[in-house]
């Protein structure tokens, strides 16, 4: 006899011992059900996409992170910023 589970009165289901070392699932993991014609498959779900994955390689490659900041720092200007600050300016005041 196949593995099989009853359904609670809440519409929840124990996932037999059998099928979650199959599917290699852990407490707290989550599955999701596909429907394909007259078939249900249950498979661990599978995470949406990172957002931010369209921009790996944007950025040059930084070797410390001395480096990466002279970087960040020479895209806000920063001299132009302190120069600012000398004249008594603050940095948030229209030029």
């Amino acid at each position: 006899m196949p593995p099989n589970s009853t359904l609670s009165s809440k519409g929840q289901i124990t996932i037999p011992l059998e099928i979650r070392r199959r599917l290699g699932l852990k407490e707290g993991d989550r599955v999701e059900f596909v429907v394909e014609g007259e078939r249900t498959i249950i498979r661990p779900a599978q995470s949406p996409k990172n957002p931010f994955e369209k921009y790996v390689g944007a950025l040059p490659a930084f070797r410390s992170e001395r480096e990466m900041n002279a970087w960040v720092s020479s895209l806000r200007d920063e001299e132009a910023v302190e120069a600012i600050r000398t004249a008594g300016m603050s940095s948030d005041q229209p030029l």
